[in-house]
């Protein structure tokens, strides 16, 4: 039987029976600063399963016009659940309650000094959308099927590290990790029930500032 990508209860239910079966793994961090990404599945205007990213706004201290999940630093006493979905209605204006988070994938520690936990989240069909301006400058709905591009993720080698560089192609751009790496492990837990781990894909060097 082939899914389908289009926003219904059987999609929920596919993803939620794939997240649940996945034996996330989670990291000590010690040094680094916790933060939390929403993975929010809504649906763009074909009524298809997609992902929400968002292009950072230009003024920003840190990863200035970069793409990225909704999410941020953990608040003091937070789960990265309640921050993720703190996070996404800050950045997009989107309010879930917490019934509709469905589990969380591994967590992903950066070269910038984060450990980030990716939180799995439903929002819908009707999900309505508020960019805020001081830290968003787009909001972008990334398919199911763009994520399973045939020639998409490109993984590749630098000399500064042993470690396999990862990037997705999403529109007519890239995406690099760790969004990149966060964006992968979904569609391969997510939507494939695949158990792919990839806490050991790299980031470009650019990003490790």
């Amino acid at each position: 039987m082939t899914l389908s990508f289009q926003v219904t209860d059987a999609l929920r239910e596919h993803v939620t029976r794939n997240v649940a079966q996945f034996p996330s793994r989670n990291q000590p961090g010690e040094g680094l600063k916790h933060a939390a990404v929403a993975l929010a599945i809504v649906a763009n205007e074909a009524g298809e399963g997609a992902l929400l990213l968002t292009r950072r706004a230009p003024r920003l201290n840190a990863h200035a016009g970069q793409w990225a999940l909704p999410g941020g630093r953990l608040d003091k006493g937070e789960t990265p659940v309640e921050a993720a979905l703190r996070e996404m209605h800050e950045e997009v204006g989107l309010d879930v309650p917490s019934q509709h988070v469905i589990g969380v994938l591994d967590d992903y520690p950066t070269r910038s000094g984060y450990l980030i936990t990716p939180v799995v989240i439903w929002a819908g069909a009707d999900a309505r959308l508020v960019p805020n301006p001081a830290e968003v400058a787009s909001i972008h709905h990334v398919s199911f099927t763009e994520l399973n591009r045939p020639d998409s993720p490109v993984f590749f080698n630098i000399p500064e590290s042993e470690r396999p560089v990862i990037r997705l192609l999403v529109e007519d751009s890239f995406v690099h990790a760790p969004t990149a790496a966060v964006m992968y492990q979904f569609r391969e837990v997510c939507i494939h029930g695949r158990h792919t781990r990839v806490d050991h894909l790299e980031q470009p060097v650019f990003a490790w500032k």
